[in-house]
């Protein structure tokens, strides 16, 4: 009897780093549809459909830097000047004429269902660690589930039910939860070729508590850019428009 629990628990010590690893691989193939260098500046549209009809829409320019950093600049009327930053697990908005920054959360709605950190996070392997459960069929496309939890608490969504197609790791679908444990939304992402190269170009988020909405955050462009890092310093942020 305990050969065969010691030999149970040598397989299992076996089996759980490989399978950690395996799910790190496949977040990071995933997040290489959705980011393309360690630095990124990333023009954004955010649009609210109701009832299947365009209610509303706004533009962001998104700058993305390693080390879980991002900087957010609202580029529509009514917004234009407002920043949101987010240094790790901290987010501030800044308003403009404000000589203070206020603390927010990742669930901070921008547009609809698009919170901000739907907009300022694209990064699934630095943020989640999870498990493959399975293979399922999604709207006829193989795919690998994989069920995430959060490692940060500066995320948006503590659980996510991550879908990735089995032949080429893009993303497919995702189910998004919040701390309560709760489905809050259901996302699900566009992919196509931009400039010979697969990329997620949309991203339509349902929210599964309020029916009838739909929000789509179209990424209109990307480019490999690197502010300077003072851009990432909430301070800065209060005493310059960052006008471009």
């Amino acid at each position: 009897m305990c050969k065969y629990i010691v030999t149970f628990i040598i397989v299992c010590f076996t089996v759980l780093p490989a399978r950690a690893g395996e799910v790190t691989k496949y977040l990071k193939k995933a997040d290489s549809y959705r980011l393309e260098a360690n630095a990124m500046q990333v023009e954004t549209e955010v649009k609210l459909f109701k009832s299947g009809k365009l209610d509303k829409e706004r533009l962001y320019t998104v700058y993305l830097k390693n080390g879980r950093r991002s900087l957010v600049l609202m580029q529509s009327a009514g917004e234009k000047g407002q920043k949101v930053l987010m240094l790790g697990d901290d987010f501030w908005q800044i308003m403009p004429q404000s000589q203070r920054p206020i603390r927010i959360t990742p669930m901070q709605k921008l547009l609809g269902d698009a919170s901000v950190g739907d907009i300022a996070t694209m990064n699934w392997s630095e943020d989640y660690d999870g498990s493959v459960t399975g293979e399922v069929d999604v709207d006829g496309t193989p795919c690998l589930h994989l069920s995430l939890t959060a490692k940060n608490k500066g995320v948006s969504y503590k659980r996510i039910e991550l879908f990735i197609a089995k032949n080429d790791y893009r993303p497919v679908k995702a189910n998004l939860y919040v701390a309560s444990d709760k489905l809050a939304k259901q996302a699900r992402f566009t992919v196509a070729s931009v400039k010979g190269r697969q990329q997620v170009t949309a991203m339509a988020i349902k929210d599964q508590i309020q029916t009838g909405r739909e929000t789509v955050i179209n990424y209109l462009s990307r480019k490999a850019r690197s502010v300077p890092d003072e851009y990432y310093n909430p301070m800065f942020l209060t005493r310059n428009d960052l006008k471009e």
